[in-house]
Parts: structure tokens; C-alpha cells; sequence
């Protein structure tokens, strides 16, 4: 039997779940399909880590290894939801919820000094930032705008604030010494053993030994600590001086080594007298700034007294004496400070430029902002789109073009800053990168506190993203432009690799650039404004960026993204769009019962798994299930039934039951399965005829607040009986699944 693996994951996405696949299920038994679940939260990867720890009914597989393997399998047809990718503060208080729900797993340990705690945090270690995507994308990404959704946001055009000349907001971003600036890269000539070490005056410590391929490329780098806080300081004093916003946009999730540290630096950098004055006493109680203001404040009660009314008392002089602080939820004083994984650089920026280059204020006002990027890497992209605006104005989603992406990113192509190739120096030294013969490749001199990281780049990734790039270019007559700056050590490799490769393929007649990505922003930019679209094809960072900066900028969100990825050995995994698991939704659903998650992104990776049934395994019917979703789809954005922010109006739950009755609607009016149309004539009916009550019984349920039963692991039958609140619906849904098609 044909399946379909539709991960469990967090949040928003998975509480839509409970109402969405149901549905999915009960369509999918009409063409002999399987729709199966596996595990992949945050709770559940957790669980998976201590099953020597837990009873029988507590134990549970890895499925996110299960689906590693699945991936490099033919067969894999996989629909990945969005999944949070753990701070630090966000896994502890996972694992605190699990331990109230009687789960015996350990604290995790901020500085493991015993073998258990040692064991502990290295277990714990693999589930934090993106542990997840590197696993499963074992193909490179082609991410875009469906063309009912481009068609849709023409005519219901989002909000976009207008852009003054006079606008102060800028991006600030460090000239030397950052990652950018200090990398070094080498091209693997055969396969080989590769070192990491550090040598300092008291001998040599090797850091990490891993394999390469032939063809790899393997980068090094560092960000220099003193470097970054002489930065830092400058950017606090002169927000206060320009009388705008501070605010720091990083990655602290994806690259979890990294840039929590970066963080932490800039918390210090923020609040200097406070962590001159208590910084021993903060890291003797554990309150790291790596882990946010929010973290150092609910912490301060296992402090002295006096230490923590010195501490708070020192955070509240630097607020005020200070430049004013970009806010998270100002109304509850939440700062941009406050927690790393609240302000994430690929979503924040963007919705920032939106609304016209501002951010909220402690005021509850918008205001102009100083948007710290550290690292100059990507920085210019962010300048370039400021730049744009501030000359020119808004854009205009009822005329402007898109820009989908081609993404590197299979087998965990370009990986910075998120795994056990990220060191914080603790000595002064030198880190060198040294193959099996012992000749150093490339070597950098460090000091205590620096960020030295390297990445690895496989050339089958390479090869595939060409010819992807490649295809996309000629399927969609569009323009692809190669992101690549060619001052920079690993993209001149990666150029080379991609100019080779594209002497493999047909490009008469296409129009393939290579430009850096300034340049790249600009000329994409430039043809925005005329309504013509240009395919970016980047690393994998700068796909995560891009597919938030356009969808937001054109479309008003990520999440509605088309997002396929072809599977290197021929499966096919189905992302559900970008936009992050959206905590604030789980908040409005437990205090008023409304969820405003938009599932449309789950709507378009469907309808792409089933089209995959139909041309991998030659299922007709699911051919015919995705082409009758895509055209459902349309309908629902025409008759716009995506959710409303406001309970008491249409909620996530409703918009499913309106895809499922236009989905049944379009099966029942198809032509090419006369069965299948016979089959859901009477189901489009029992639908249309139930619209009313359905709506009213799904209405009904809101306005109180409800209990999950957890947020990170909530109750299973509690979850599904808030999500499916309509028996009139359900008994409709369990009919279609025991009809016999």
C-alpha cells in the first residue's frame, strides 16, 4: 500500500494537525493510500533520547533516525511541519514538562562536571537548534509561490506601511574580523580524515576528526571576541545617539552554538556595568546571557538578596540610561533582548522592512531601528532592501514579482555554526584543520572567548543544486541567479564547482548569472518593481533568509510557500511553507479556543506528496487527488476562508471543513474517475447541506480557554477534542473512510 509519512511536530502546526489529517486520511483511503505519523517534536525527540530511563509505555522510537533513513530510500514520501528548532530556554522548559508528567529524564546540565551529566548534556546536545532539517533534507529545496497564492495576494493585496526618505533605520555590521573576514577554505582533491585541533603554549588538543569525500569542500572560520563587543558598544551608543531602536537580529536557533554566544555578548555589551559588577555571581548561579535577559531575570531568586536587587536595579539603570530597546510584546515588557530564539534574523527583518522600516518600542509605538547583524556575511542583503525602500517606497503586492529559491542544502550542505564543528576558544592558540597526513590546510590564531566554526560541503549536493537551478530556470522561463560572492574563500569554491557543473546541462536560451549577493538583491529588486520574477539559487543560509524576505514582502507570510524538495535517491519530501510554529497562536487557542494558524502551506505540500504517488508509483487516483486539492485550494483563497485573528470568526478548524467540502466538491465534478466522482457526489452533498451546522458547531466552542494538557507534550485526547469540536463533521469524515472506492 502507497504511504505517506505526515510528521508530528510543535505548536501551532501540530494542533492543526489533529484537525487536518483526519481529513487527509479519510481522502487518501479513496486511492489506496496510507497516511502514517511519526514523532518529530521537540517532547517527542527528547522521549526518544532516555528510553533506558523510561517504562515501557513512556519509551519511544527514534523516528527522527527512522526518517533519516527513510530518506535515502526511493520510496520515501515524506510532509515535514514546520518544528522549533530548541533554544536553550525552550528545552529546559520542555524538559521540566515532561518531568511534571512523570517522564524520570534529567535536568540539563549547564556545565556537566560527572560522567551522568556529561552523558546527559551530550544527549540533549543532538535535539538542540535545527536538529531536525539536516537529517531530513537529503535534497536540495525548490521553495515558491503557488500561483493561486501570487494570484490571490494581487487581488487581496496585504498591509505594507509606507516608507519615509527620512527614515533613520540601518543595518550595522561588523568590517573585520567576523566570520566573513577570517574564512578559509580548501577542495578535497580524494577522500580523507580531516582533524580540527587546537595548539596552545601547554600542547595540542584535538578538537574534532571527521571523514570528507571526494570533491568536499571543508571551510574554518572565527568570529573575534574582542572585535565583536568593541562593535556591539559602538552600535548601544550610537542608537542613543541617532535616537532609534536597538535591536539584534540573529540566528540562535539554526546556528545553536554560535549565536546564543553571539547573544550573550550582546546582552553584556547592553548591561556592561551589571556583568562587570555580578558577573561571577550570575555564572556561578548558571544565569548565562547566552540564554537571554528573560532567563537572567526569572533566575535572579536563586541569588543573594542584595545581588539580585543589585542585578535588577543595574538592568533597569541600563534601560533607561540606554538607547530604547526593540520589543518582542511590549505590553508585557518582553525586550528584544529578552530570549535568543524570539527574534530570529530571517523572519524579523523582514517584517520590519514591511512595516516600513520600524519596530515596536517600549512606548507600544513603532519607531526607526538600528538592526545589529554582527556578522557581514549576508548582512548587505537586509542594507541593500532598506536602501530600496527608503528611495523608492514600498513594494506593491498587487504588481510586484517573486522570487522563488533553489536552495543548497542535501546532506547537510553549509551547516554553520550549529554542531560539534562550533568552538568557544577557552585558550589563546591556534585552531588548524589538518588532513591525515598531518599537513595543515588552513589554520587561524585565536583568543579566549572567540567563535571558531567550520562547515562541509559535499559535491553531490553541488552537482544536484546546478541541475535543479538548471530546470527551474527552463520549466518556469525565469531567470536564475547564482548568489555567490566571490571575495569570500567558500563561495569562490563553490563557484567553481558551479560553473563546471553548468557546462553538464542544455543553457541555450536560458539566462543563468552568478552575482554576489548584494548585487543579487539589488537586480531581483530592480525587477520586483517591473512585476518580473528572478529564481535566487543560494547556500542554505541565505535560502533560509530569502524564503522569508520575499513571501513576507509580497505574499504578507512564508507559510504559504510551495516547498518541494527532491530526494538525492528519488523520494520526495514536502515542506508545509516557512513561518516559524507561531507560540502566540497556542496562546490565543488556550485562552479563547481560536486558532489562527493558516494551514495553506500544509494544503500545497498534499496535493505535491499525492502528485508524487502519481508519477513515482503511477497511482492515478492520487494524481487526481492533488490536481482536485490545487483547484479546492484556489477556492478556498477566492472564498477566502483562512483563518481570522479574532475568535468568533473563522479559526484554522474551519478552514479545514471549507477544503474539505471544496475538495469533495471538485472530486465529485471531475471527469477522469467516474468512480471517485460517484463516490464523493454524496459526500459534497452531505457537506454542503451540513455547512451550516458544521460552522455553527465549530463556532460555538470559542470565547472560553481550554486545556492541552501540556504545550510541548500535550494530552492526546484532549488535543483532538478541542481540534475536532464538530460531531457532525467527524461522522461525515468516518463515512468517506469506509466507503469502498
Amino acid at each position: 500500500m502507497a504511504k505517506i509519512i505526515y510528521t508530528r511536530t510543535d505548536e501551532a502546526p501540530l494542533l492543526a494537525t489533529y484537525s487536518l489529517k483526519p481529513i487527509v486520511e479519510a481522502f487518501a483511503t479513496t486511492a489506496g493510500v496510507e497516511v502514517e505519523t511519526r514523532d518529530i517534536s521537540l517532547a517527542g525527540r527528547i522521549i526518544a533520547l532516555f528510553g533506558d530511563r523510561l517504562s515501557a509505555d513512556q519509551a519511544m522510537d527514534d523516528a527522527l533516525a527512522e526518517l533519516g533513513e527513510l530518506t535515502q530510500s526511493p520510496e520515501a514520501n515524506i510532509i515535514k511541519l514546520p518544528n522549533i528548532s530548541a533554544s536553550v530556554p525552550q528545552l529546559k522548559a520542555a524538559i521540566a514538562e515532561l518531568q511534571s508528567q512523570g517522564y524520570d529524564i534529567p535536568d540539563y546540565p549547564e556545565e556537566p562536571s560527572t560522567d551522568e551529566e556529561k552523558d546527559a548534556r551530550a544527549r540533549y546536545d543532538t535535539v538542540k537548534g535545527s536538529a531536525v532539517n539536516p537529517v531530513l533534507r537529503e535534497g536540495n529545496s525548490d521553495r515558491r509561490a503557488p500561483k493561486a497564492v501570487k494570484n490571490f495576494a494581487k487581488s487581496h493585496p496585504h498591509s505594507m506601511a509606507e516608507w519615509s526618505k527620512d527614515s533613520k533605520t540601518n543595518v550595522a555590521t561588523m568590517a573585520a574580523d567576523d566570520f566573513r573576514a577570517n574564512e578559509k577554505s580548501h577542495v578535497f582533491d580524494s577522500a580523507d580524515t580531516v582533524t580540527i585541533r587546537l595548539r596552545t603554549a601547554a600542547g595540542t588538543t584535538d578538537l574534532k576528526t571527521f571523514d570528507v569525500l571526494a570533491g568536499e569542500i571543508v571551510d574554518g572560520t572565527f568570529m573575534k571576541a574582542s572585535a565583536l563587543d568593541a562593535f556591539l558598544r559602538e552600535q548601544v551608543r550610537a542608537a542613543k545617539e541617532q535616537d532609534v531602536l536597538f535591536s539584534v537580529h540573529l540566528k540562535a536557533t539554526m546556528m545553536k552554538v554560535s549565536d546564543p554566544i553571539i547573544f550573550g555578548h550582546v546582552i553584556e555589551a547592553f548591561f556592561p556595568e551589571v556583568f562587570e559588577q555580578y558577573g561571577e555571581q550570575l555564572a556561578a548561579a548558571g544565569l548565562t546571557s547566552d540564554n537571554g535577559l528573560g532567563a537572567i531575570l526569572s533566575g535572579l531568586d536563586a541569588l543573594p538578596q542584595d545581588v539580585a536587587e543589585g542585578v535588577r536595579t543595574g538592568i533597569e539603570q541600563g534601560m533607561s540610561s540606554g538607547p530604547a530597546l526593540a520589543q518582542v510584546n511590549s505590553d508585557k515588557g518582553i525586550t528584544n533582548l529578552h530570549v535568543p530564539s524570539d527574534v530570529i534574523v530571517d523572519a524579523s527583518m523582514p517584517a520590519m522592512i514591511r512595516i516600513g522600516g520600524k519596530m515596536w518600542g517600549p512606548d507600544g509605538g513603532e519607531a526607526d531601528t538600528l538592526a545589529v547583524i554582527p556578522d557581514s556575511s549576508y548582512a548587505g542583503i537586509y542594507q541593500t532592501v532598506i536602501d530600496d525602500c527608503r528611495a523608492h517606497g514600498a513594494y506593491d503586492p498587487t504588481t510586484m514579482g517573486s522570487v522563488p529559491n533553489v536552495g543548497l542544502m542535501a546532506q547537510k550542505a553549509e551547516e554553520y555554526g550549529s554542531h560539534d564543528k562550533t568552538f568557544e576558544i577557552t585558550e589563546a592558540g591556534t585552531v588548524e584543520v589538518v588532513d591525515s597526513a598531518g599537513t595543515v590546510l588552513f589554520s587561524h590564531e585565536v583568543e579566549p572567548g572567540d567563535i571558531w566554526r567550520a562547515c562541509q560541503t559535499k559535491d553531490v549536493p553541488v552537482r544536484d543544486w546546478v541541475k535543479l537551478a538548471v530546470t527551474r530556470a527552463r520549466l518556469s522561463d525565469t531567470p536564475a541567479v547564482f548568489w555567490l560572492d566571490e571575495t569570500r574563500a567558500h563561495d569562490r569554491n563553490i563557484k567553481a564547482k558551479v560553473e563546471e557543473y553548468l557546462g553538464e546541462h542544455d543553457t541555450d536560451g536560458l539566462d543563468i548569472r552568478i552575482m554576489s549577493p548584494v548585487e543579487a538583491t539589488q537586480f531581483s529588486l530592480d525587477r520586483i518593481r517591473k512585476g518580473e520574477d528572478t529564481i535566487s539559487v543560494t547556500g542554505n543560509v541565505l535560502r533560509d533568509y530569502n524564503t522569508d524576505l520575499f513571501p513576507i514582502l509580497e505574499l504578507g507570510t512564508s507559510a504559504k510557500m510551495l516547498s518541494v524538495v527532491p530526494l538525492i535517491n528519488g523520494g520526495g519530501l514536502f515542506e508545509t511553507g516557512a513561518g516559524g510554529t507561531a507560540p502566540k497562536h497556542v496562546q490565543q487557542l488556550t485562552e479563547e479556543n481560536h486558532l489562527r494558524w493558516d494551514s495553506l502551506g500544509e494544503f500545497f505540500a498534499i496535493a505535491e506528496s499525492f502528485r508524487h504517488l502519481f508519477t513515482s508509483e503511477n497511482n492515478a487516483r492520487a494524481g487526481v487527488l492533488a490536481d482536485t486539492l490545487d483547484d479546492a485550494t484556489e477556492t478556498f483563497l477566492n472564498e477566502n476562508r483562512s483563518p481570522s485573528r479574532k475568535a468568533g470568526e473563522i479559526d484554522n478548524r474551519g478552514s479545514h471543513f471549507y477544503l474539505a467540502l471544496y475538495w469533495a466538491e471538485e472530486l465529485a465534478q471531475q471527469t477522469e474517475d467516474r468512480e471517485l466522482a460517484e463516490a464523493f457526489t454524496q459526500i459534497a452533498e452531505q457537506l454542503r447541506s451540513s455547512e451550516q451546522a458544521i460552522t455553527e458547531e465549530l463556532l460555538a466552542v470559542q470565547g472560553s480557554p481550554v486545556d492541552l494538557g501540556g504545550y510541548y507534550h500535550p494530552d492526546e485526547e484532549k488535543v483532538a477534542a478541542v481540534m475536532r469540536p464538530s460531531q457532525t463533521f467527524n461522522d461525515i469524515m468516518r463515512g468517506l473512510e469506509k466507503k469502498d472506492v
